[in-house]
């Protein structure tokens, strides 16, 4: 090689060496800062994918909430959100192809926050949120086909939550909303149902948009829960239920059956209802208000007129009366300068509380609360305790309400907390009630108590011995302490669940309800009330509605409970059990009327299906819900009871 040649190479080598760290120079020194941010920039993202979830099924294994694959329109937030307006103009587009409102669909995939309202998406911003499910097939092409016009939007085939039942056990079994939204059974037993999300790992840029999938792992199935639940029993239940309120003019109501042997509930029924398939594409604003979300028989609490009685009882026994004694039951008895009455006025002569049970003779117990009172014994309100009452069950139910049992110490509290709002309604009164007589009786009670409440008087105690004066229970308390009067004296904590199973069939765990304690009476005074509840039916309170019964086939006992609320109709119960099949149901019908006519018959009707001896229709998916959007009950503001 000649030497101009070779000078030429090593000229341009030198000059590329030059170039290069020239270039160098230029990317790490005068650019580097702008490198370092662009990297910055790049974030990595894990989105959860969800694994299909576990089935909840009754306990002869038929599905209560199972999944079907389902064409689902789903919106990605994130591609919205890079819209020049947001993505209104795509949600509006794809509302008029799902036929929904904007606003409705905007409602579904905004993202919660602690400013943003319910509803909204719970769930990871980078999930697909649903707005539409079970679409038809021309509509999933056109939304496919047409991307340029809908971009974030996308049709899928997807697991979706389906209930066979609709809205029967709805406040039961719950329901599933994004990735954090739960209740009811699916809420308690999430860990299990959910099973084990899969990952996919995103890079996303400083805006916000997924630019690659760096890693995706599968997930792994949930389990089923099996529940003691039987969806036959669940069925008669809600059917009672709902004939029942029709035909008191009720407003809301709930039944309970529960095995009285071990604590497991066989039926929760509560109206109103709703079908939780609402919660699947999600639900609006205005829908969201309207759900009766209220679980009657877990969270609703009402006076419970004269089935506390069973309670008062065990305390008499306690305290030293005896149960084969002989007791006046006046029209009336005095209580200070007021005179507390039997329904009707009605003198019922001499009878032991055998008699003061079935004949539901109220001022048996107003003699013996007044004359505890006077020796300054809370004996009915320890005894009340201890029967469960004022406290949860501990049922594997979220928000399970604790009702009440009033006493000194409550009522001194309550009214130190009220005073100063009590003496200035004692002086304003309450125009803005259109119910003159109503304003004028709590006008009364707030002068009384602006002059001098909080004192825990005769009257109180009266009251309380009857299930009225501010006692509340749930009707799973109810129940549960009834089905320990029936098993002979061991209390419960209900529950629903009975066992987790993988999808192999194989079970992970028994699901147990734990004992929770004892009733405070000897086997002598349970045997003396389960006597006499078993003639409640028969020639007591109840005989009426029970007339023709077959009691030869099941001995059905009970007792019934009228409580009365100042400005509303009586709320209506009756609380019961039998030895084979070994059952306690109690009904409660708010607003339904005496307790024989109202619960009595509807309770009849559950004993009557559980036996088979009437044929019911059944619920499945296209049966509809039961009186979906029937109002939320208030609580009831007891007075006195009527029988």
């Amino acid at each position: 090689m000649s030497r101009a040649r070779l000078f030429v190479l090593r000229l341009v080598v030198a000059a590329m060496v030059v170039t290069l760290m020239g270039r160098l120079w230029f990317l790490q020194v005068v650019s580097g800062a702008q490198y370092v941010q662009a990297a910055a920039d790049v974030r990595i993202r894990t989105v959860p994918v969800p694994p299909v979830r576990g089935q909840i099924v009754d306990v002869a294994g038929r599905p209560l909430v199972t999944n079907r694959t389902r064409p689902v329109v789903t919106v990605d937030a994130v591609a919205l959100a890079h819209q020049p307006d947001g993505g209104r103009a795509v949600l509006e587009r794809l509302g008029k192809v799902l036929r929904q409102p904007y606003k409705q669909i905007a409602e579904k995939v905004r993202l919660c926050g602690p400013q943003v309202p319910q509803p909204c998406w719970q769930g990871s911003p980078y999930e697909p949120i649903p707005v539409a499910e079970g679409v038809t097939v021309p509509v999933a092409l056109q939304i496919s086909e047409r991307q340029q016009d809908f971009p974030g939007v996308r049709t899928e085939l997807r697991p979706v939550r389906v209930y066979p039942f609709g809205a029967a056990a709805a406040h039961t079994l719950g329901y599933v909303q994004g990735a954090k939204g739960r209740d009811g059974l699916e809420g308690v037993y999430d860990g299990e149902l959910a099973g084990r999300p899969g990952r996919k790992d995103v890079a996303v840029d400083n805006t916000g948009q997924v630019t690659r999938t760096l890693r995706q792992d599968p997930p792994v199935p949930g389990d089923t829960l099996v529940t003691s639940i039987d969806s036959r029993i669940q069925t008669i239940a809600e059917q009672a239920l709902d004939r029942a309120l029709e035909g008191s003019g009720g407003s809301s109501g709930a039944a309970v059956v529960m095995e009285s042997k071990t604590g497991r509930v066989v039926a929760l029924a509560g109206l109103p209802a709703y079908d939780p398939a609402v919660w699947t594409d999600g639900v609006t604003a205005r829908e969201y208000k309207r759900l009766p979300l209220l679980s009657q028989s877990v969270q609703g609490e009402w006076a419970p007129g004269s089935t506390w009685k069973v309670a008062s009882v065990a305390a008499a026994a306690q305290a030293g009366y005896g149960l084969g004694a002989l007791y006046d039951c006046p029209s009336g008895y005095t209580v200070g300068n007021r005179v507390f009455r039997n329904f009707a006025s009605a003198d019922l002569g001499l009878m032991t509380m055998h008699g003061a049970l079935v004949k539901s003779c109220d001022t048996i117990f107003y003699r013996l609360a007044d004359q505890l009172w006077e020796r300054g014994s809370e004996a009915m309100q320890e005894t009340a305790r201890r029967f469960g009452f004022g406290k949860p069950t501990g049922v594997d139910l979220p928000g399970e309400a604790a009702g009440a049992v009033p006493d000194a110490a409550s009522k001194k509290a309550y009214w130190q907390a009220t005073r100063k709002e009590s003496c200035r309604r004692a002086v304003k009164g309450y125009p803005e009630l259109a119910d003159q007589g109503r304003a004028a009786y709590l006008t009364a009670i707030a002068k009384e108590n602006c002059r001098g409440g909080g004192v825990w008087r005769g009257g109180d105690a009266a009251n309380f011995s009857i299930g009225q004066g501010g006692v509340l229970v749930t009707p799973l308390q109810l129940a549960r302490a009834y089905a320990a009067v029936a098993n002979g004296g061991t209390l419960h904590s209900p529950r629903v669940g009975q066992k987790i199973v993988r999808p192999d069939g194989t079970t992970v765990r028994t699901i147990t309800p734990p004992v929770a304690g004892k009733l405070p009476a000897s086997a002598e005074t349970l045997r003396f009330m389960r006597a006499a509840l078993s003639q409640v039916p028969r020639k007591g309170t109840a005989e009426e509605a029970f007339d023709g019964f077959p009691f030869g086939k099941i001995a059905v006992a009970g007792k019934t409970g009228t409580a009365e609320s100042f400005g509303r109709r009586d709320t209506s119960w009756f609380a019961s059990f039998a030895p084979d099949p070994a059952y306690t149901v109690v009904v409660v019908l708010s607003e339904g009327g005496r307790g024989g006519e109202g619960a009595a018959p509807a309770a009849r009707d559950i004993w009557e299906g559980i036996l088979g001896l009437t044929e019911r229709r059944t619920f499945g998916p296209e049966s509809g819900s039961l009186r979906d959007q029937r109002g939320p009950s208030e609580r009831d503001h007891p007075t006195q009871e009527r029988r």
